[in-house]
């Protein structure tokens, strides 16, 4: 149901969706310069800005964080918000909690120190593996990368394969160049 509505997605695949109700995970989308991303923010924080289908992520967040979604602009508009300032240039850094429920324990360990890497500046997956204690993990290091629920927020485009080598992005080539272009602005 790409670009479809939100609200008749949830009201069919969610058995505890109220529309009344505000819902223990907000979920929605966002249309920016890379696309659309689809967004998931649970108490704790955002658990997907994913570029991957809306019923793929609605599928895993019902999964692993809880079945109560919908729609809940009180919750999306401020995540859209930084969105806006980030691919205009005028934010570096995210203020919005980020929740990485949907990733493994070690994808969760290499996407906090993917966190790390200052805004402008790029990593290697071997730095990353480094940072990790896992120098010789570089497959693994790289899967945990491109599967990142949380893209743009948690900067996954920052990591790059090797010198001159962007590497792969749950994006694809073109928005990873995108984001690192916005950044290369600063």
């Amino acid at each position: 149901m790409p670009g479809g509505d939100i609200d008749a997605l949830l009201r069919v695949t969610s058995t505890t969706y109220r529309g009344e109700a505000p819902p223990d995970i907000a979920f929605g989308t966002y249309d920016g310069a890379v696309g659309r991303l689809v967004l998931a923010v649970s108490g704790k924080g955002i658990v997907a800005c994913s570029f991957d289908d809306e019923n793929i992520v609605f599928e895993r967040v019902v999964k692993h964080v809880g079945t109560f979604i919908g729609p809940d602009p009180g919750r999306l508009d401020p995540v859209r918000r930084e969105l806006d300032a980030y691919f205009s240039g005028r934010l570096r850094a995210f203020a919005t909690p980020v929740d990485l429920a949907l990733t493994t324990p070690f994808a969760r360990t290499v996407l906090q120190k993917t966190m790390a890497v200052p805004y402008g500046a790029t990593t290697t997956l071997a730095e990353i593996g480094e940072l990790i204690g896992r120098p010789r993990a570089l497959r693994a290091v790289g899967n945990a990368v491109v599967s990142n629920p949380v893209c743009v927020i948690v900067p996954c485009h920052r990591v790059v394969a090797g010198e001159a080598v962007l590497g792969d992005y749950p994006g694809g080539a073109a928005a990873k160049r995108h984001l690192l272009t916005v950044e290369s602005r600063a």
